[in-house]
């Protein structure tokens, strides 16, 4: 209880407030203009959080990060185009709703959805972290190590179809984390001639770089000929009858949502296609899907949202991320000096449970901007390619140099962002990179204290139950997507 009041004083102050409105109102627009998402807003908004404190500014991210994800759908009902890759399914019905004149209808139903499946994966992070914690502190270097081990197994599952490529960038991504004085001896590697790289390259230039000015640059080449965005209204409203009569659906979205975002790398686009192909199964008119079906609306935003939640479960407690926007939220709390995982719980109490309140202030506040704002989105989503790159470039620059105050960050992140303009040009996944940069730190130095701990013996990691279970998940987790591929292969030639 002590602690919830000390969430609920972070929150109701004009800051926490304040932080949670402004992050909701630009993660709206952020998830609404087709090719940003809550990867790039968080990576943009980062550097704004420095002068705050920790809990101010993580419910700041994490407000964008949430409205962000209910955004893409704005785009995918009136433009055909969604906004983030969470709102693919919803292009499926939304945009027919719209072509149909219940464009309107589809906004409303996207937004009540939203609303809902957060507040639902919020409470169920409430409930479930805790005494997932106190598994979790149980652990020591060697099970560290051996989780460290497991999080790169992730970088399988955030390839999506590229695996080669997505090994490639988390390749990068450890190499890169290596750059700096190491942790144990104190000798500087790999950083040449520069000293600004003696504490290691800075996790914000890379993300900003590989980001923000990749996708700054993308835009830039993009054609700018834009459908034209029309909220059409045939003056049908959801109203609490039709919200009421869709409650089954909300909770089966939720419910997939939840489950999914809490399984690292799973994300909330495979969220939103298993609900929707869930909604689809349950109902007794399947042939209506995709023709503008309005619970193929609610099914996949009530998931997608309820999968923040959830993806947010195993950033807390373990300190992995369940979506590629959470890896650049942990970078985010390494930045303010802070651990991700149990000991956030001991050590900052007010980040944690301020986090909390925040979410359940956070879905009401994005439920009232939403509707207002509805009008807005022919303007917002006729703003020209050109005119966004300008901006995020100069706010990427600024951002970067307001890290250390030094120009040589400013020209390591354009290095990045060509790089990341590149990499992207040539289909590697960024997510990888991210992933493996946070934890190859996490990995080496607790090999290193787990062989002080046993002075040299690697047997350290196979004489405790929960390092080996550990090594044994990630072993199978290494192996599983080679085995699944042979089995596709082998049922394959067996139908031909």
């Amino acid at each position: 209880m002590q602690d919830l009041l000390l969430g609920i004083e972070a929150v109701f102050t004009w800051q926490g407030l304040l932080a949670i409105f402004i992050g909701t109102a630009l993660g709206i627009v952020v998830g609404a203009l087709p090719g940003l998402g809550p990867s790039l807003g968080v990576a943009l908004l980062i550097p704004a959080t420095f002068s705050l404190s920790p809990s101010v500014g993580f419910n700041l991210l994490v407000s964008l990060y949430i409205a962000a994800e209910y955004g893409g759908s704005i785009s995918a009902i009136l433009i055909g185009t969604p906004g983030t890759a969470a709102a693919t399914a919803t292009v499926v019905d939304g945009y027919p709703m719209n072509r149909q004149g219940r464009g309107a209808l589809a906004l409303q139903t996207s937004l009540t959805a939203s609303t809902f499946g957060g507040i639902v994966g919020a409470i169920a992070l409430i409930v479930f972290s805790q005494p997932l914690v106190v598994f979790v502190l149980q652990f020591g270097p060697p099970e560290y190590f051996a989780l460290g081990l497991f999080g790169l197994t992730l970088i399988a599952s955030l390839s999506g179809d590229t695996i080669l490529k997505g090994l490639a960038a988390g390749i990068i991504g450890l190499l890169l984390a290596v750059v700096g004085v190491d942790p144990i001896s104190g000798t500087p590697r790999y950083t040449g001639s520069f000293f600004e790289l003696y504490e290691g390259i800075p996790f914000l230039v890379v993300l900003i770089g590989v980001f923000a000015l990749a996708e700054a640059f993308t835009l830039a080449e993009r054609d700018d000929t834009h459908k034209e965005a029309r909220i059409s209204d045939s003056g049908e409203k959801l109203g609490l009858r039709g919200a009421t009569s869709m409650l089954p659906t909300f909770l089966r979205g939720s419910a997939i949502g939840t489950v999914v975002g809490a399984i690292p790398g799973a994300g909330a686009n495979i969220a939103g296609w298993l609900a929707y192909d869930q909604e689809r199964r349950w109902s007794d008119k399947p042939k209506t899907f995709g023709k503008g079906q309005i619970k193929g609306v609610a099914a996949p935003e009530a998931a997608n949202s309820a999968s923040v939640g959830g993806a947010l479960m195993p950033l807390l407690t373990l300190g992995l991320p369940g979506s590629p926007t959470t890896a650049v939220l942990i970078g985010a709390l390494i930045i303010h000096g802070l651990q991700p995982g149990p000991r956030l719980f001991a050590e900052n109490p007010d980040v944690v449970y301020g986090l909390f309140v925040g979410m359940l202030v956070a879905f009401p506040m994005l439920f009232v901007l939403g509707t207002a704002a509805m009008p807005l989105w022919r303007k917002v989503l006729a703003l020209r390619n050109s005119v966004l790159a300008v901006g995020i470039v100069m706010l990427s620059l600024v951002g970067t140099y307001a890290l250390r105050n030094l120009m040589f960050d400013v020209w390591l992140a354009l290095l990045f962002g060509i790089v990341g303009y590149l990499l992207k040009k040539l289909r590697f996944p960024m997510a990888p990179l991210v992933l493996a940069m946070v934890l190859g730190a996490i990995v080496e130095s607790n090999y290193a204290r787990s062989l002080i701990m046993s002075q040299g013996s690697h047997g350290i990691f196979f004489e405790r139950p929960l390092s080996i279970a550990l090594i044994l998940i990630a072993a199978t987790a290494l192996v599983w997507p080679l085995v699944s591929l042979v089995i596709r292969r082998w049922r394959a030639a067996g139908a031909a």
